[in-house]
C-alpha cells in the first residue's frame, strides 16, 4: 500500500513545470515560513516559540535515535523513480522536514487554533512535497507527523487541557 501510494503521487511529478517548481519550493523553503511565523509570535507571546523550539529539539533527538536503529532506503535508491531535487542517501524514516513542521505547527495549534490549523495545513503540504519530489514514502510522512505532534504535546500538556476545558465551558 505504501509503495502504491508513493507511486501514485510521484507519477504526478514531471508532468507540469509549474507544479514541479511549486513542490520543490515547498520542500526546500517552507521551513522559512515556519521560522518567520515563530519570529512574529515571539513578539506576541514568547512562550509559543520557546515551546515550539523545545518540541522541535525533542523531535530531532527522537529522529537521531530512530535513525540509529532503523534504516529504510529512500524510494529512489530502492526503485527506479525520478527525483526532482538531490537528496542525502540516509534513511528515509522519519522525514526531518515533516517532523519539524508538525512539531512547530502542533505547538502553535495548542495555543492559537486558527493559525495552528493553517500551519498544520502547511505541514501536510510539506510532507506531500517530500513524497512528490521522490524523497519519502507516505508512511515516512505519517510517522514523522505523529512523532512531531507527540513531541509537541510533551511540552504543551497543560495547554491541551486548558483549551478543551475552555472550549467546553
Amino acid at each position: 500500500m505504501d509503495t502504491m501510494l508513493f507511486q501514485a503521487i510521484s507519477r504526478l511529478s514531471g508532468r507540469s513545470f509549474i507544479v514541479d517548481k511549486w513542490m520543490i519550493g515547498i520542500s526546500n523553503r517552507m521551513r522559512y515560513v515556519f521560522i518567520f511565523v515563530l519570529i512574529l509570535l515571539w513578539f506576541k507571546n514568547k512562550k509559543i516559540p520557546l515551546r515550539a523550539i523545545l518540541a522541535s529539539s525533542i523531535a530531532l533527538i527522537m529522529n537521531t535515535i530512530i535513525k540509529l536503529f532503523i534504516y529504510k532506503p529512500r524510494p529512489f535508491i530502492k526503485r527506479r523513480v525520478g527525483i526532482l531535487i538531490p537528496s542525502k542517501m540516509d534513511s528515509t524514516f522519519p522525514s526531518k522536514h515533516t517532523l519539524l513542521a508538525f512539531a512547530v505547527s502542533t505547538t502553535i495549534f495548542c495555543y492559537q487554533r486558527f493559525l495552528g490549523a493553517l500551519m498544520l495545513g502547511l505541514s501536510f503540504l510539506t510532507g506531500l512535497s517530500r513524497i512528490f519530489v521522490g524523497h519519502h514514502y507516505p508512511s515516512d510522512i505519517l510517522g514523522s507527523a505523529v512523532i512531531g505532534s507527540l513531541s509537541s504535546m510533551m511540552v504543551t500538556p497543560f495547554s491541551w487541557a486548558k483549551s478543551s476545558v475552555k472550549d467546553n465551558g
